[in-house]
């Protein structure tokens, strides 16, 4: 069986089991239904997730001149803090970030190597979560705008990290913490115009299970672009990651508006 695909995030669904998807061309592809198949994939070229235009990907999934001009990846989507929306101060184009910063947003603890921090739209919880292949994740903080999370998240990341190491994720490699213990420590730093938000009485710890066969001890990134083709036993799928019998990983996401041919075996 082959599948053209454009690269972009999977799809998951949590359940007792995370379950993952792959839209490709003609179909979507259940990844949980393909662990023990070996899976060949081929780069085929470039298209960029705004323009369409078969121009070399920049970052992201977008060509250089999108990612530029976009306002689907101005600095605030990284850094939250910088959102200006609620001031009704533009950055690209004021509509959108209207949209997407004056919505409901989440501070959250999650455990994926360590413990970190980090902010999501209400909406993308617990997607964020998964995508970031954490195994637990509370809600601490639930603000009406972007800039009250990311001014939350720049506080409480002088005490906890704000950023996953995949290789420690990807081998399984977790420290075991307390995260609500964690959000009572963490509590006082929160700024004062955000700590009316706080959760107080949140004690949901969300877990979350991926269809892993077997963790590799070590890892090794797939670099599509560069090998132009690799052939490998598929065992497992966490974060955004395809993971390999020969202790390759894949990260999907990061290859966003790459063509790709995926032929299984």
């Amino acid at each position: 069986m082959q599948y053209t695909a454009v690269l972009k995030k999977m799809m998951t669904e949590l359940g007792e089991e995370v379950q993952y998807y792959l839209d490709t061309d003609n179909n979507f592809l259940n990844l949980n239904q393909l662990l023990g198949r070996t899976l060949e994939i081929s780069f085929e070229g470039y298209q960029c997730m705004c323009c369409g235009k078969a121009k070399k990907i920049f970052r992201q999934g977008f060509c250089y001149d999108c990612f530029y001009k976009s306002a689907a990846v101005g600095d605030w989507i990284m850094k939250p803090e910088l959102s200006k929306a609620h001031l009704d101060i533009e950055d690209r184009d004021l509509a959108y970030e209207k949209e997407v910063q004056l919505k409901p947003h989440i501070v959250y603890l999650a455990l994926s190597s360590n413990v970190k921090v980090g902010v999501t739209r209400k909406t993308q919880v617990p997607t964020r979560w998964i995508d970031q292949g954490a195994t637990k994740a509370i809600e601490i903080v639930e603000v009406p705008n972007r800039y009250l999370a990311g001014i939350t998240e720049v506080a409480l990341k002088e005490f906890v990290a704000d950023k996953t190491s995949w290789q420690k994720m990807l081998k399984n490699d977790i420290s075991e913490e307390d995260l609500i213990e964690t959000r009572e420590k963490l509590k006082q730093y929160i700024p004062e115009e955000v700590k009316p938000y706080f959760l107080e009485n949140n004690n949901n710890v969300t877990e979350i299970k991926y269809p892993v066969q077997q963790y590799s001890s070590k890892v090794k990134s797939l670099n599509i672009e560069k090998t132009q083709s690799y052939t490998g036993k598929l065992i497992g799928v966490k974060g955004q990651y395809l993971l390999f019998e020969d202790s390759t990983v894949f990260n999907v996401r990061n290859n966003e508006g790459f063509k790709v041919l995926i032929s299984i075996n």
